[in-house]
């Protein structure tokens, strides 16, 4: 697993429950409080050990405190401007997350994120199938799906409707659009980051 994984899980617990909680969780999982280097890899099963020990350390589920860090990724500007690059609405988002596995890789060769197949129920309803490496992504994506909502002013309901047999290690999301313009989205402008670096 690229550390990027797991240098992410340790920043949602610091940024979210302060640094005694991450010192407990590395502790609890046996790695060093400094923790990880973004772009080296490390084995699959330390990430594992690092979500059990947060999910003891907090008292949380797995899923819940999955769900969390996807909505934490999702306010992380570089990850927000990759989400939102998939469209103008939150439909034309849904539809892009089809691709976000190439144009992820278009820039970091290295991370797996797991494979996602949008499918289209009629009248604002989808499934999200997320095939993945590990079990747990559905969740991650079910926090990513609910704070893009929240980005682009979007009401929606979202439900892990199904996890596939171990062997396929995949999850279903069920995505219903109640409203794309609930609310008022926050402000995109591709332009930005042009002219950031300008």
């Amino acid at each position: 697993m690229l550390g990027l994984v797991n240098r992410s899980i340790q920043n949602f617990l610091t940024d979210t429950f302060g640094e005694e909680i991450w010192r407990a969780v590395a502790c609890r999982a046996e790695v060093s409080p400094d923790g990880f280097e973004p772009m080296l890899s490390y084995e699959d099963g330390l990430t594992d050990r690092l979500l059990d020990a947060a999910c003891q350390t907090l008292a949380r589920r797995r899923f819940d405190l999955l769900e969390d860090l996807g909505t934490y990724l999702s306010t992380r500007e570089s990850v927000r401007r990759l989400l939102r690059y998939g469209g103008r609405d939150y439909v034309d988002f849904l539809r892009s997350l089809n691709e976000l596995q190439g144009r992820t890789q278009l820039a970091l060769e290295d991370l797996k994120l797991p494979e996602l197949t949008l499918h289209g129920l009629g009248d604002g309803h989808y499934s999200l199938s997320v095939h993945g490496a590990s079990p747990g992504w559905g969740a991650v994506f079910a926090g990513v799906l609910r704070a893009m909502a929240d980005d682009y002013g979007a009401l929606v309901l979202i439900d892990l409707i199904e996890t596939v047999h171990e062997s396929v290690q995949g999850e279903a999301l069920e995505v219903r659009l109640l409203d794309s313009s609930y609310a008022r989205g926050r402000s995109f402008d591709l332009s930005d980051a042009a002219g950031a670096e300008m």
